[in-house]
Protein backbone atom coordinates (compact mmCIF):
# COMPACT_ATOMS: atom_id res chain seq x y z
CA UNK A 1 0.00 0.00 0.00
CA UNK A 2 1.67 3.32 -0.90
CA UNK A 3 2.14 5.82 1.44
CA UNK A 4 0.55 9.67 1.62
CA UNK A 5 2.58 12.58 2.34
CA UNK A 6 -0.16 12.46 5.68
CA UNK A 7 2.10 9.83 6.71
CA UNK A 8 5.34 11.95 6.15
CA UNK A 9 6.89 13.41 9.15
CA UNK A 10 8.77 16.71 7.85
CA UNK A 11 11.37 17.56 10.45
CA UNK A 12 14.82 20.10 10.87
CA UNK A 13 18.25 18.32 10.71
CA UNK A 14 19.59 15.44 9.51
CA UNK A 15 17.80 12.40 11.90
CA UNK A 16 20.38 10.99 14.26
CA UNK A 17 22.20 7.62 12.87
CA UNK A 18 21.01 8.94 9.09
CA UNK A 19 24.33 10.06 7.53
CA UNK A 20 24.99 7.34 5.38
CA UNK A 21 21.33 6.95 3.94
CA UNK A 22 21.75 10.74 3.68
CA UNK A 23 24.77 9.82 1.40
CA UNK A 24 23.35 7.58 -0.71
CA UNK A 25 19.96 9.35 -1.18
CA UNK A 26 22.51 12.55 -2.64
CA UNK A 27 24.25 10.57 -4.23
CA UNK A 28 21.73 8.92 -6.22
CA UNK A 29 20.48 12.55 -6.76
CA UNK A 30 23.70 13.98 -7.28
CA UNK A 31 26.02 11.00 -8.42
CA UNK A 32 26.32 12.01 -12.28
CA UNK A 33 27.60 15.58 -11.30
CA UNK A 34 29.66 14.49 -8.33
CA UNK A 35 31.35 11.60 -9.72
CA UNK A 36 34.20 13.00 -11.33
CA UNK A 37 35.44 15.01 -8.45
CA UNK A 38 34.04 12.51 -5.51
CA UNK A 39 33.84 9.07 -6.93
CA UNK A 40 34.01 5.90 -7.03
CA UNK A 41 29.89 5.89 -5.76
CA UNK A 42 31.65 3.92 -2.47
CA UNK A 43 34.15 6.04 -1.44
CA UNK A 44 32.08 9.10 -2.44
CA UNK A 45 29.66 8.23 -0.33
CA UNK A 46 31.63 7.77 2.98
CA UNK A 47 32.93 11.09 2.19
CA UNK A 48 29.99 12.68 1.96
CA UNK A 49 28.48 11.35 5.04
CA UNK A 50 31.57 11.53 7.06
CA UNK A 51 31.44 15.54 6.22
CA UNK A 52 27.90 16.25 7.16
CA UNK A 53 26.66 19.66 8.42
CA UNK A 54 23.50 18.12 10.01
CA UNK A 55 22.05 21.15 11.02
CA UNK A 56 21.62 22.54 7.44
CA UNK A 57 18.81 20.33 6.29
CA UNK A 58 15.58 19.31 6.52
CA UNK A 59 14.44 15.68 6.34
CA UNK A 60 11.28 13.85 5.67
CA UNK A 61 10.38 10.28 7.80
CA UNK A 62 8.34 7.95 7.11
CA UNK A 63 5.61 6.85 9.95
CA UNK A 64 8.38 3.40 10.54
CA UNK A 65 11.30 5.57 10.51
CA UNK A 66 12.66 5.12 7.09
CA UNK A 67 14.54 8.44 5.27
CA UNK A 68 12.65 9.12 2.64
CA UNK A 69 14.06 12.28 1.23
CA UNK A 70 16.53 15.40 2.64
CA UNK A 71 17.01 18.91 1.52
CA UNK A 72 19.91 20.39 2.29
CA UNK A 73 20.69 24.65 2.77
CA UNK A 74 23.49 26.66 2.97
CA UNK A 75 23.23 29.20 5.58
CA UNK A 76 25.82 31.80 7.85
CA UNK A 77 28.89 29.98 6.60
CA UNK A 78 27.91 26.07 5.79
CA UNK A 79 25.69 23.34 3.72
CA UNK A 80 24.77 20.92 4.51
CA UNK A 81 27.85 18.63 2.60
CA UNK A 82 31.01 19.60 4.05
CA UNK A 83 34.71 18.93 3.78
CA UNK A 84 37.70 21.19 2.92
CA UNK A 85 40.63 20.74 0.74
CA UNK A 86 42.50 19.29 3.26
CA UNK A 87 39.75 16.62 3.74
CA UNK A 88 39.63 15.72 0.17
CA UNK A 89 43.91 15.41 0.09
CA UNK A 90 43.40 13.04 3.17
CA UNK A 91 40.86 10.79 1.55
CA UNK A 92 41.37 10.64 -2.17
CA UNK A 93 45.95 11.17 -1.89
CA UNK A 94 47.63 14.54 -2.59
CA UNK A 95 47.97 14.18 -6.23
CA UNK A 96 44.65 12.74 -7.44
CA UNK A 97 42.62 15.24 -4.36
CA UNK A 98 44.47 18.66 -5.60
CA UNK A 99 42.31 17.35 -9.23
CA UNK A 100 39.50 16.94 -7.16
CA UNK A 101 39.84 19.96 -5.06
CA UNK A 102 39.46 21.84 -8.38
CA UNK A 103 36.58 19.99 -10.07
CA UNK A 104 34.73 20.79 -6.71
CA UNK A 105 35.58 24.67 -6.93
CA UNK A 106 34.19 24.25 -10.42
CA UNK A 107 30.61 23.43 -8.36
CA UNK A 108 31.18 25.96 -5.22
CA UNK A 109 28.44 28.50 -4.59
CA UNK A 110 28.06 31.24 -2.03
CA UNK A 111 25.11 32.80 -1.01
CA UNK A 112 24.65 36.82 -1.49
CA UNK A 113 23.62 38.63 1.97
CA UNK A 114 19.86 37.83 3.11
CA UNK A 115 20.08 34.92 0.69
CA UNK A 116 19.22 31.41 1.37
CA UNK A 117 21.08 28.80 -0.92
CA UNK A 118 19.85 25.45 -1.60
CA UNK A 119 22.10 22.69 -2.17
CA UNK A 120 19.86 20.76 -3.68
CA UNK A 121 16.45 17.90 -2.59
CA UNK A 122 16.98 14.07 -2.73
CA UNK A 123 14.07 12.48 -2.63
CA UNK A 124 14.08 8.28 -2.64
CA UNK A 125 13.91 7.19 -6.61
CA UNK A 126 10.74 4.14 -4.99
CA UNK A 127 8.90 7.57 -3.34
CA UNK A 128 9.03 10.26 -5.87
CA UNK A 129 5.66 11.33 -7.17
CA UNK A 130 4.26 11.31 -3.88
CA UNK A 131 4.74 15.11 -3.36
CA UNK A 132 8.03 14.84 -0.54
CA UNK A 133 9.84 17.05 -2.60
CA UNK A 134 6.76 20.01 -2.04
CA UNK A 135 7.40 19.42 1.94
CA UNK A 136 10.75 19.89 1.88
CA UNK A 137 10.72 22.83 -0.07
CA UNK A 138 7.92 24.42 2.10
CA UNK A 139 9.92 23.69 5.32
CA UNK A 140 12.91 25.52 3.49
CA UNK A 141 10.72 28.24 3.32
CA UNK A 142 9.78 28.33 7.21
CA UNK A 143 13.54 28.32 7.65
CA UNK A 144 14.64 30.89 5.43
CA UNK A 145 11.71 33.11 6.71
CA UNK A 146 12.79 32.39 10.45
CA UNK A 147 16.25 33.20 9.84
CA UNK A 148 14.92 36.71 8.46
CA UNK A 149 16.37 35.49 4.68
CA UNK A 150 14.31 37.57 1.44
CA UNK A 151 15.06 34.76 -0.99
CA UNK A 152 15.49 31.42 -1.71
CA UNK A 153 18.38 30.91 -4.72
CA UNK A 154 19.25 27.59 -6.09
CA UNK A 155 20.88 26.04 -9.26
CA UNK A 156 19.60 23.49 -11.05
CA UNK A 157 21.35 21.55 -14.29
CA UNK A 158 19.61 21.71 -17.69
CA UNK A 159 19.80 17.70 -17.74
CA UNK A 160 17.17 17.98 -14.96
CA UNK A 161 14.15 19.08 -15.95
CA UNK A 162 12.14 17.35 -13.63
CA UNK A 163 13.69 19.15 -11.03
CA UNK A 164 13.10 22.24 -12.84
CA UNK A 165 9.47 21.55 -12.93
CA UNK A 166 8.93 20.81 -9.00
CA UNK A 167 10.81 24.16 -8.37
CA UNK A 168 8.35 26.39 -10.83
CA UNK A 169 4.82 24.96 -9.33
CA UNK A 170 6.45 25.97 -5.99
CA UNK A 171 6.76 29.33 -7.04
CA UNK A 172 10.95 29.76 -8.36
CA UNK A 173 11.40 31.71 -11.40
CA UNK A 174 14.49 31.54 -13.59
CA UNK A 175 16.92 34.70 -13.20
CA UNK A 176 19.74 33.06 -15.20
CA UNK A 177 21.63 30.36 -17.51
CA UNK A 178 24.90 29.95 -17.67
CA UNK A 179 26.13 27.56 -20.60
CA UNK A 180 28.98 25.41 -19.49
CA UNK A 181 29.89 23.40 -22.52
CA UNK A 182 32.99 23.25 -21.01
CA UNK A 183 31.62 20.90 -18.30
CA UNK A 184 29.87 18.66 -20.10
CA UNK A 185 32.59 15.56 -20.57
CA UNK A 186 33.80 16.37 -16.98
CA UNK A 187 30.88 16.77 -15.11
CA UNK A 188 27.99 15.89 -16.92
CA UNK A 189 26.22 19.20 -17.84
CA UNK A 190 26.15 21.98 -20.42
CA UNK A 191 24.10 24.45 -18.31
CA UNK A 192 22.65 25.72 -14.84
CA UNK A 193 19.95 27.49 -14.13
CA UNK A 194 20.20 29.85 -11.26
CA UNK A 195 15.96 30.48 -9.59
CA UNK A 196 15.16 32.52 -6.98
CA UNK A 197 12.13 32.91 -4.68
CA UNK A 198 11.32 35.24 -2.64
CA UNK A 199 10.46 34.79 1.08
CA UNK A 200 6.87 35.76 2.43
CA UNK A 201 7.37 36.29 6.54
Amino acid sequence: MRMTTESVDVRRGVPEGAAERVAELYWEAFGRKLGAALGPAEKGRRFIAAHLHADRAVSAVSADGRLLGVAGYHLAGHGLTGGDAAAIRAAYGQVRGLYRVFLLALLERTPARGELLMDGIAVDSAERGRGIGGLLLREVEAVAAEQGCRRIRLDVIAENPRARALYERHGFHAVKVQRTPWLRDVLGFGAVTTMHKAVTR
